[in-house]
């Protein structure tokens, strides 16, 4: 397996549910296709700077460390996409630790 870190951009706007909710349902794709969520930061809400979507200035910006089978990835890439509060996905090669954050996050135990 290896590592990768994500960043998950999501719309909660009309959403009763919260971000641990979306974290959940994500930890439980990750687990689905076989791989395992290490670490969740949520980065707090922040505004885009260039709107592509009409109403929308902003997202919850989620920080997901996990490990899969680098053949799965893409899989999971869409099986996450394809959720509703999702805008954004990209996941990334992680050699080691998740590289520190500058702002104060708050870290999601799953």
């Amino acid at each position: 397996m290896k590592r990768y870190e994500g960043l998950v951009i999501l719309n909660l706007t009309g959403k009763e549910e919260g971000v641990d909710e979306v974290v959940g349902r994500l930890t439980a794709e990750v687990e689905a296709s076989g791989g395992k969520l290490l670490q969740a930061q949520k980065l707090d809400k922040k505004s885009f700077a260039r709107q592509s979507v009409k109403n929308l200035s902003g997202g919850h910006y989620v920080n997901l460390v996990i490990e899969v089978l680098p053949g799965s990835l893409t899989e999971l890439q869409a099986k996450i996409l394809a959720q509703d509060e999702v805008l954004r996905v990209l996941f990334t090669h992680s050699s080691g630790e998740p590289a520190p954050v500058e702002t104060p996050v708050e870290t999601v135990t799953v």
